[in-house]
């Protein structure tokens, strides 16, 4: 392979977690050891002059949340290394599984006081449902934490993967004396770092010696613990890891970037370069495949309010990527040429000059890119597996305010559509032109107001609807819509495609329905 050596060096990973358990500021800590930036955004305050580099949509500034996944791409070590930051909020986990699709492996933050929180259940088990590895780091040592046994515990009752820990802490919060490292048996001591700040002051001395640095109860305890581990814990497996079977568990302070190096050295010894994709042709292995092929995880509009601009995000799967090649859009029908790709560290750009099998790509979209779509060599025609697309599961009535802004209101919703965040529907048959959206998530309402607003300079009015369960009519053309007998919470509607759809207010109304029209076949998903 002639590329051979660029592909090895690449991990491409995507970084999960609760809101507020500080994955956004263990990602900028990457980016510090890397040299992708000087100094860390603080993503405390909301009205803070400083934001996580990550966070580049205006209602994440202001929330201090993100909202949407970003890309970046920083070097460590000799490897070049693609992060995906997801949103932190379930309401956003359709946006976190496309990204996820993405990935090669996933990075879990949890909060150590908090341990596995029920809104984040839905965005972790979207990671185990790929099978890919998964990396938890504890965060937030240095405050008060739960028990560390109980902690993965927690992990492992409530995720069903094992754990298996690398380092072990001595303490937490004010009591917090630093960690052991089970692979060399060496202890770390903790000294807080300001903010922000790239190095943390720190000791490390072998576990004989530890006696001289820990009072006598820590130093028990830690003995205690080891033994405990040893007997108890599942041993590392570097097979069941690949697996996504075993989850290999770190523990530190991202704020005081205590543990963060270690972390990301052990992460990228356990990962490996790109995974093979499978296509309607067969498996696509990097290492065997020198034809470039890619495809689109994500569309973003507005990025650059002042260009009104969209990029399709695409993961490269094998080949190369060079400014100006043609190649074959195959959803599309035709040939295309990739120019001026760029690189994203949040708003911040750069155009791309070669891009390998890993790394993530943002290139113009003109209109002609859905997410999922396979991009590959001229003569090449095959698709990569598709990306499944959310049920929605809350429904409202969109209206804008200023009727003289219909334009701009048809068009940010309907790019913003695209970009996967929400679902667009219509009456069924009855003339009118106004507009249901369906999202996964509530919070995707407040961010389709806001986006509306900023991005389109359209007001727009909300009404909720009743209806939580969404169904494709699979067999249209074998039956007559309007005479279905339904009941009296169900309400005909259509997709942007024609297709025809019923909502419902209570599942078993969908039951019923099934019931008085045997010949009526319902589906949960879409139809392309």
């Amino acid at each position: 392979m002639p590329f051979e050596s660029e592909i090895i060096k690449r991990r491409t990973f995507a970084i999960i977690s609760h809101p507020d358990a500080g994955k956004t500021t263990l990602t900028e800590k990457f980016l510090l050891y890397g040299g992708a930036i000087n100094q860390a955004g603080s993503v405390k305050a909301r009205k803070a002059a400083k934001h996580a580099v990550s966070d580049w949509m205006e209602i994440e500034k202001q929330r201090g949340i993100s909202v949407t996944s970003s890309v970046m791409q920083f070097f460590y070590d000799g490897y070049c290394i693609n992060i995906l930051d997801t949103p932190g909020h379930q309401d956003f986990s359709e946006d976190t599984y496309r990204t996820l699709m993405a990935a090669d492996s996933a990075v879990m933050v949890i909060d150590a006081s908090k341990g596995v929180e029920a809104q984040t259940i839905k965005l972790f088990k979207v990671c185990t449902m790929r099978h890919i590895p998964i990396f938890t780091f504890i965060n937030k040592m240095d405050r008060e934490a739960n028990d560390p046994f109980e902690l993965m515990d927690d992990i492992e009752s409530v995720l069903g993967i094992r754990t298996c820990p690398v380092n072990w802490p001595i303490g937490s919060g004010k009591s917090f004396k630093g960690v052991y490292d089970r692979t060399t048996n060496n202890i770390t001591t903790f000294t807080a770092a300001e903010a922000g700040a790239r190095e943390v002051a720190y000791q490390e001395v072998a576990l004989e010696y530890a006696q001289d640095l820990l009072d006598d109860l820590a130093y028990e305890k830690l003995q205690e613990d080891i033994e405990l581990l040893d007997g108890a814990c599942d041993p590392f497996d570097q097979e069941r890891v690949s697996k996504g079977e075993l989850s290999p568990v770190f523990f530190g302070s991202a704020l005081t970037n205590f543990g963060v190096e270690n972390f990301l050295q052990h992460f990228l010894q356990m990962t490996t370069s790109p995974l093979p994709r499978l296509s309607d042709e067969g498996i696509v292995d990097p290492m065997e495949e020198e034809d470039f092929s890619a495809f689109v995880f994500k569309i973003q509009a507005n990025m650059n309010k002042a260009h009104r601009d969209r990029i399709a995000f695409m993961r490269i799967c094998s080949g190369k990527y060079v400014p100006g090649m043609e190649v074959n859009h195959v959803q599309g029908g035709k040939k295309i040429k990739l120019a001026q790709s760029q690189q994203l560290m949040a708003q911040e750009r750069k155009i791309v000059e070669e891009a390998y099998a890993g790394d993530i790509i943002g290139v113009f979209d003109p209109g002609i890119f859905a997410i999922g779509d396979t991009i590959c060599a001229p003569n090449r025609k095959f698709a990569f597996e598709g990306i499944p697309t959310f049920a929605p599961e809350h429904f409202a009535r969109v209206r804008q305010i200023d009727t003289m802004k219909r334009k701009q209101f048809v068009k940010g919703i309907n790019q913003i559509a695209l970009e996967g965040a929400i679902q667009i529907f219509q009456e069924f048959n009855t003339g009118m032109e106004e507009i249901i959206v369906g999202v996964v998530g509530v919070l995707q309402f407040d961010v389709l107001q806001f986006r509306l607003r900023s991005e389109y300079n359209v007001e727009i009015r909300l009404d909720q609807l009743p209806y939580e369960h969404i169904r494709w009519i699979e067999n249209a053309e074998e039956v007559d819509v309007n005479t279905i007998s339904g009941t009296s919470d169900m309400k005909k509607i259509k997709d942007l495609k024609g297709n025809p759809l019923l909502l419902f207010v209570n599942s078993w109304s969908v039951g019923m329905v099934q019931e008085r029209n045997p010949k009526l076949k319902l589906s949960e998903f879409g139809r392309d």
